[in-house]
């Protein structure tokens, strides 16, 4: 018997010892940076994970939805920032929330949306949304007098808080130290901004970031007034390969069950595809899509990444993992292989609820 003999088709283990350790190890960088932490809770998803976060002094979460606001305020956090701009049709679901909170904060980035969230006639903090290079969504931090303009808006119930971006393109950066320069210009630019911002209007703006490479990799986080980054609680294969945490760091590994083995194509067919571990990959050094890494269950946890053996293929149930031919006879049909996805965050929202090493189940939002 085996630690994982219950197991009978894709499952998300958690190791809490890590987990915790994570947030600690963020916690104190922010309380040594003089910042407020913010964590963004669209990783875990989970009240009872949310708990560790309180016993390290978080007072204050981030958020990606309307219903995961909802979810966190009904277990008591009541300073919560939706860190995603704003949705005209859940109008009424907004309101409840910020009647349900002390604190609530807004995204928004045009004067239409600053409108509407002023026409909600609730007070709400109103954070406006910067785009500093990831080119995603937001508005252009060189765009000062547009940016200026959104100022000079009438604000009665609402009030403009400050500024917010996520300097997403980081993971895309290479290595850690051009995550660093990222980072760094990202803060430089919002600086910049805040500068010309309060000379036109003398208006006093706080500045929040947050991307897990650019405050894990940076060891000074410049001057901003809060940082909201997510994924650290667990970490993943992506953010190990690109130097943002140890491999011993990654907290969540999803134990698939093992379906063939084809040791001439030096390949191994496990159940856990795409609906399990998303399709998010990097680009790894042989210029291979890599969806994971590969490691062996084991007593208390899983194994380091066995070497060059990684997530190559994923179909909607299958994945197709690249196995070299000398490791091959550790793993036969009917075994566990544990696989340290690409993304923790879109692995966790696809499986659900975590297997903790010691055998609970813990549950996420629904």
């Amino acid at each position: 018997m085996t630690a994982y003999d219950w197991v009978e088709k894709p499952t998300l283990l958690l190791d809490e010892s890590r987990a915790r350790a994570n947030i600690a190890r963020m916690a104190e960088k922010a309380r040594r940076s003089g910042l407020r932490f913010r964590p963004h809770f669209k990783t875990h998803q989970s009240v009872e994970i949310g708990t560790w976060f309180r016993a390290e002094g978080v007072q204050q979460i981030t958020v990606s939805s309307v219903e995961m606001g909802q979810y966190f305020a009904a277990a008591g956090w009541d300073d919560i920032l939706l860190a995603f701009s704003v949705n005209w049709r859940q109008r009424s679901a907004l309101i409840a929330l910020a009647q349900s909170v002390r604190r609530l904060g807004l995204l928004v980035e045009s004067a239409e949306s600053l409108d509407f969230v002023e026409r909600l006639g609730v007070p709400v903090d109103v954070w406006l949304k910067i785009d500093v290079g990831a080119r995603r969504t937001g508005l252009d931090w060189q765009a000062v007098e547009q940016i200026a303009d959104l100022l000079h808006y009438p604000l009665h119930t609402a009030r403009l808080r400050g500024l917010l971006t996520h300097a997403g393109h980081t993971y895309g950066a290479g290595d850690g130290e051009a995550v660093r320069r990222v980072y760094a210009q990202s803060v430089q630019r919002m600086n910049d901004l805040r500068w010309q911002l309060q000379q036109q209007t003398g208006q006093q703006l706080e500045v929040s970031v947050g991307d897990t490479p650019g405050c894990s990799l940076s060891e000074d986080l410049g001057d901003v007034d809060e940082i909201r980054p997510g994924n650290f609680v667990f970490y993943d294969a992506e953010q190990a390969a690109f130097g943002s945490c140890p491999p011993e760091w990654i907290a969540v590994a999803v134990a698939c069950p093992v379906v063939a083995c084809h040791p001439r194509d030096e390949k191994v067919v496990v159940y856990g595809g795409a609906v399990h571990l998303s399709k998010d990959f990097w680009i790894g050094q042989d210029g291979q899509r890599q969806y994971g890494w590969v490691a062996l269950p084991e007593e208390g946890g899983w194994s380091a990444p066995l070497p060059g053996a990684y997530v190559q293929a994923l179909s909607q149930e299958h994945g197709l993992l690249h196995v070299p031919a000398p490791l091959l006879k550790q793993i036969k049909i009917g075994d566990l292989v544990c696989v340290l996805p690409a993304h923790s965050c879109l692995t966790a929202a696809a499986l659900g609820r975590y297997a903790t090493l010691d055998g609970r189940w813990i549950e996420m939002m629904r």
